[in-house]
């Protein structure tokens, strides 16, 4: 099916443009022209889906999902529930909010804020769609593990001192619930604005993202990436980690960097440990968990969740 993407990019390159396959202009612009139609139509039909599902899991519900569970069915349910719902950062601090004022357990809460960003939905579909379904079915499984052992941490140490303290005084589930239209035409007309908000919000990260992939795929050596980030530096790993957290970018402007260093040699693991620190611990996502985390909880989740992508990604250079 990805494959019109690929004749696209040929017929445009090759055909109407008369660059060379073996050029390096050609090279990358093939590259930028496959991946951004490819990452826009997969986008769209991926943010209308869940855009459906999100008409039938609101975050009252979510609340009503968590609230009240046992702790060991919570961990599993709240890990699984961040993998697949659609909530931004912004969205997720009332959301975190919301789920400690339903008594939700500290630790169940911190596992749905790990796992929401880190399994990205966008970025399970797009890697299935990229690497296949083993590889993102490993990524989905480890990211899973990381949100629910964070979790089982926060619980153990008792960290729920380190939550700012006007956020036990908000009673946001006294504010009445609005009605949303459950029709169908209602969930379609839901979907399709998902689709132009989300897109209109990402874009310019998605070319940023696909032109630094191109970039990289026509220009840079493969040798480069063999010397620094190859399989034989035992420090890709982790200086990989350290490079993401100053960066910003969503899930969707990543996918065609971890292409096209994938494409380049660099081992898995140290690639999706880069994305992973770029989309769950960047400097931006820690200054919107400021507004609910003190600085001693902002500093553990960044720490743990650091090591946790270090050791990530091992697995994964090991694994395959």
């Amino acid at each position: 099916m990805l494959s019109v993407f690929t004749g696209l990019a040929d017929w445009l390159v090759y055909r109407m443009l008369g660059l060379a396959p073996d050029d390096k202009l050609g090279d990358a612009l093939h590259f930028f022209v496959e991946d951004v139609t490819k990452i826009f139509v997969l986008l769209a039909l991926i943010i209308f889906v869940i855009g459906l599902l999100r008409t039938m899991l609101t975050p009252e519900r979510l609340r009503g999902l968590l609230a009240g569970k046992r702790r060991g069915p919570a961990y599993l349910l709240a890990g699984l529930l961040g993998a697949v719902t659609p909530f931004c950062s912004c969205s997720a601090v009332p959301l975190f909010i919301g789920l400690l004022e339903a008594s939700v357990p500290m630790g169940v809460t911190m596992t749905f804020l790990i796992t929401s960003p880190m399994v990205n939905e966008v970025a399970v579909v797009m890697l299935l769609a990229i690497l296949g379904w083993k590889i993102t079915l490993l990524y989905f499984a480890t990211g899973m593990i990381v949100g629910i052992v964070g979790g089982l941490l926060a619980d153990r140490f008792g960290l729920e001192r380190f939550v700012e303290d006007y956020v036990w005084k908000i009673r946001m589930g006294e504010a009445p619930a609005i009605e949303a239209d459950t029709s169908l035409r209602g969930r379609i007309a839901f979907g399709l604005a998902q689709v132009r908000e989300i897109v209109g919000r990402v874009w310019l990260y998605v070319l940023i993202g696909v032109g630094i992939g191109a970039g990289l795929h026509g220009f840079v050596p493969q040798e480069f990436f063999a010397a620094h980030a190859g399989a034989d530096n035992p420090f890709a790993v982790p200086l990989a980690v350290i490079l993401g957290i100053p960066l910003y970018s969503n899930a969707a402007g990543m996918i065609p960097i971890v292409e096209a260093l994938i494409g380049k040699g660099v081992p898995i693991g140290t690639v999706l440990a880069l994305m992973m620190s770029t989309t769950a611990i960047s400097l931006p996502e820690l200054m919107i968990l400021r507004k609910v985390l003190k600085l001693p909880m902002l500093g553990l989740f960044a720490a743990f969740l650091a090591v946790a992508f270090v050791g990530v990604g091992y697995l994964f250079n090991a694994v395959l």
